[in-house]
């Protein structure tokens, strides 16, 4: 029990907060050391998510896909459209479709009709025993039925049936025409098939005509349907055999719409594309790169440490934003995960690509991509005329310089690979935004900091108690000295 100041008439709640005050000074500094660990971790996973995104956009710089310098119109794009890849040749050429890849279709010929003449639904039993094979060019595939099935589970057992052979079929059962519905799944004559079916009265449910014959193999072309390849015509060279209907030839990949008379096609030097992709990345860099540097020089201000809780209560809500402001300056200054990162991309983007011809480009300065002077930091500046002329006169040693793997690795790789171990680094040493394992160096440390947190508040609790009951003793023992000075002023002076 807690006696405050009865017989002393001290104030022991005062006199015990004054002296925890002092106790908890350790305690008080550990909170504030684990805040500025936290702010900090805060800080490195920012500085993680904005060196991802930049990674996402410099992944298109490994692929000669984004330095295509041309571009391609079709004069019937209604029978052939047409796109470019890096190894296009500015000019003209004559393209004639011949014909279209397809794949193979059947569907009943007539609404299928129950026994009672009624229209079939999906959900009613088929009603007939029989087996049913499909001829592909991988071989016979059967389906054996007893009849119990529904005419979608029939669908559904032809198309289970087939579905590592080949062609693969997709089968379905449509309740709006009462029809059976089969095509391939791939295109090109190699798709072609029949379907045999055991009796003539499976086929009638299948099928939808009522017929004698014997539906033995022989006859079963009857039910079959034709897949065919596509074909083209490129200046007068013939590409068939094709299972799709695009095909890529000399730099031009050719979509086959339709057939129809020759179109010619027209492919020009087009640089924007390249040049667009280039800026966009070299802002995005340019805008993370700044936010870094600036984290690297922000001022630290030792002596704004974090607020405690009673540190806050006697401050006005402004006076608290502009301490934490200094508090939570220069939580980067002088990081060196972050400090490498500007170093090795610096590096990345202007040392020489090896591995690259003589005499061709080897250096993203030659094609007016530059870091400037040091004091800069790594900040990239583009002359976009020179860039516009490279990509226009020499547009594969571009491509190249960003792209290559023969002998050295191309700029492309070489900065997506150094973003790649920054974003590692700094995940191992403060974690990843948003994953739900964590084992990083910063979070085992705010660990450890909760468990000495928690051990110096039990402590605490402990040196509380001890206070109190100490000046609960002295009250006591006071209480009981005022209590034999009445009896003896009493008994002794006679009450006077």
């Amino acid at each position: 029990m807690r006696i405050g100041g009865l017989a002393t008439g001290m104030d022991i709640d005062q006199l015990v907060k004054d002296l925890m005050t002092a106790e908890k000074m350790p305690l008080d500094k550990l909170t504030q050391q684990k805040m500025w660990t936290e702010w900090q971790q805060d800080s490195y996973r920012d500085f993680n998510l904005t060196l991802s995104n930049l990674r996402t956009s410099a992944n298109s710089l490994r692929f000669s896909s984004s330095f295509n310098a041309y571009s391609a119109t079709s004069s019937n794009s209604a029978s052939l459209s047409v796109t470019t890849t890096s190894s296009a040749v500015s000019g003209s050429y004559q393209a004639e479709v011949i014909s279209v890849a397809s794949s193979a279709k059947l569907h009943s010929e007539s609404a299928i009709t129950k026994a009672d003449d009624s229209v079939a639904k999906s959900t009613d039993v088929i009603g007939t025993a029989g087996t049913i094979t499909v001829n592909g060019s991988s071989g016979a595939v059967a389906v054996t039925l007893d009849g119990t099935e529904t005419y979608k589970e029939v669908a559904t057992m032809l198309q289970d049936a087939t579905a590592s052979s080949s062609p693969a079929l997709r089968v379905s059962f449509d309740d709006t025409t009462s029809r059976f519905f089969v095509s391939t799944k791939g295109m090109g004559a190699s798709e072609n098939f029949t379907l045999d079916f055991g009796s003539a009265a499976l086929a009638k449910q299948v099928v939808g005509v009522d017929t004698q014959t014997s539906f033995s193999t022989a006859t079963a072309t009857a039910y079959s349907s034709a897949a065919k390849n596509g074909s083209v015509k490129l200046d007068g060279i013939l590409i068939d055999g094709l299972k799709t209907n695009q095909t890529t030839v000399n730099g031009l990949t050719l979509n086959l719409l339709q057939v129809a008379p020759p179109s010619t096609i027209t492919v020009s030097s087009d640089t924007a594309k390249p040049i667009e992709s280039i800026k966009s990345f070299v802002e995005q860099y340019n805008k993370a790169i700044t936010e870094i540097e600036m984290g690297l020089l922000e001022k630290r201000y030792p002596d704004f440490q974090p607020l405690t809780d009673e540190q806050k209560k006697a401050m006005s809500d402004k006076e608290i934003e502009l301490w934490e402001e200094k508090s939570k300056s220069g939580l980067m200054r002088n990081d060196p995960i972050l400090r490498d990162t500007v170093l090795q991309l610096r590096r990345a983007f202007m040392d020489e690509v090896e591995g690259i011809a003589p005499g061709n480009l080897t250096l993203l300065s030659q094609i007016g991509i530059s870091t400037g002077h040091y004091s800069e930091g790594a900040r990239l500046n583009i002359d976009e005329d020179k860039l516009k002329k490279a990509l226009t006169d020499k547009p594969d040693e571009v491509m190249q310089l960003f792209t290559n793997k023969t002998g050295g690795l191309g700029i492309g790789d070489r900065v997506y690979n150094e973003l790649n171990s920054a974003i590692k680094n700094l995940g191992n040493r403060a974690g990843n935004p948003g994953s739900a394992i964590d084992n990083s160096f910063i979070t085992k440390k705010i660990k450890q900091m909760n468990d000495d947190i928690s051990k110096w508040q039990d402590r605490l609790t402990r040196v509380e108690d001890r206070y109190w009951n100490q000046f609960s003793a002295m009250e006591k023992a006071m209480n009981k000295m005022n209590q034999q000075s009445v009896w003896m002023q009493q008994n002794m002076f006679g009450g006077m």
